[in-house]
């Protein structure tokens, strides 16, 4: 455990630069007296690492030293080719880099590792599209991950949920992959903005440059705009008495966000375990359309139209199937 974690210290360090003790304990998930105790071992093993004191200081390699711990095992040779999915990439334009890189890869792999690619590609296959969808790339991608990787300033045509056609300049910082559907986070003007990939017309990759925001976390900011975007469907609310395995059923028919704030508000359950509880909806249209596949087991209290309509509903099918 500890052999590892001294190579993990020491690859951290090639690569970083400079380190300070806190940010190389948060790292390796251990205290700051560890890693003091690790840095001198290396010190004491040959390995010509320092530190530097005040304020700005921290720890690094002396002269640019390069250790040759660069063997992987077997388990870190399969994540690398379980990285490198080759579906998006291709679709992003970089499909013969990565194959490239793939092929160098396996080459520098020692012999008894060099089936890495070959064990991934039994075990494990990613088909991102959603069932019945079309799985072509959109025409923008490539254009726009060219600018994404380089950092340059983009000049296209996007299409709005309106249909009305505008023209953008756009500092693109990250492309996100969701469900068969790509997004693109760009900076327009002094906020981030999220764009389908899909209603982008023609893209224009400038020569010029941007300063990428260093604060940028792609990840962070998709899931804040990804729960935001949620919420902002859930414009009504209804009331309604549900059942247990009504409750169990929800997750499937209504949307996760909605799930939670009926979760939350839920009162006790009634001798029968039914629950009474609000619900956000996008619509009563689209309430009565998830409702419905609920049947038997949620009952709308209010808005008295929409119980009226599940009510219509039912006499309906009743008498299809009577």
């Amino acid at each position: 455990m500890r052999a590892s974690r001294l190579i993990a210290l020491l690859c951290l360090l090639q690569v970083r630069g400079s380190m300070t003790g806190p940010e190389l304990a948060r790292e390796l998930e251990v205290s700051e007296r560890t890693v003091a105790r690790d840095v001198l071992a290396l010190a004491e093993a040959g390995v010509p690492v320092y530190a530097e004191r005040g304020r700005t200081g921290g720890y690094r390699l002396l002269g640019g030293y390069r250790s040759k711990l660069t063997g992987l095992h077997q388990g870190e040779a399969e994540a690398l080719f379980l990285a490198g999915l080759p579906g998006p990439a291709g679709e992003m334009g970089l499909g013969d880099e990565v194959a490239a890189a793939r092929l160098k890869a396996r080459a520098a792999l020692a012999p008894p590792f060099r089936d890495a690619p070959d064990r991934v590609g039994q075990r494990f296959h990613l088909d991102a599209p959603r069932w019945f969808r079309d799985a072509e790339a959109p025409a923008a991608l490539a254009g726009l991950s060219r600018a994404v990787w380089r950092d340059k300033v983009v000049t296209a045509t996007y299409r709005r949920s309106g249909a009305e056609e505008v023209r953008r300049v756009l500092e693109p910082h990250g492309l996100v992959l969701k469900a068969g559907v790509w997004y693109l986070a760009a900076r327009s003007g002094d906020r981030f903005l999220v764009y389908r990939v899909d209603r982008f017309g023609d893209v224009e990759v400038g020569a010029d440059g941007f300063a990428r925001d260093p604060d940028f976390d792609l990840a962070a900011f998709w899931a804040a705009r990804s729960e935001e975007f949620a919420r902002s469907l859930l414009r009504e609310e209804i009331t309604v008495r549900i059942s247990p395995l009504g409750l169990r059923r929800l997750p499937g028919v209504i949307e996760a966000a909605a799930v939670r704030a009926a979760a939350g508000g839920a009162g006790e359950p009634d001798a029968d375990g039914w629950v009474r509880t609000v619900l956000p909806v996008e619509s009563h249209d689209v309430a009565h359309a998830q409702l419905l596949g609920l049947g038997a087991e949620v009952e709308v209290l209010a808005p008295p139209e929409l119980r009226a309509r599940l009510a219509d509903s039912a006499a309906r099918l009743a008498a299809l199937y009577r």
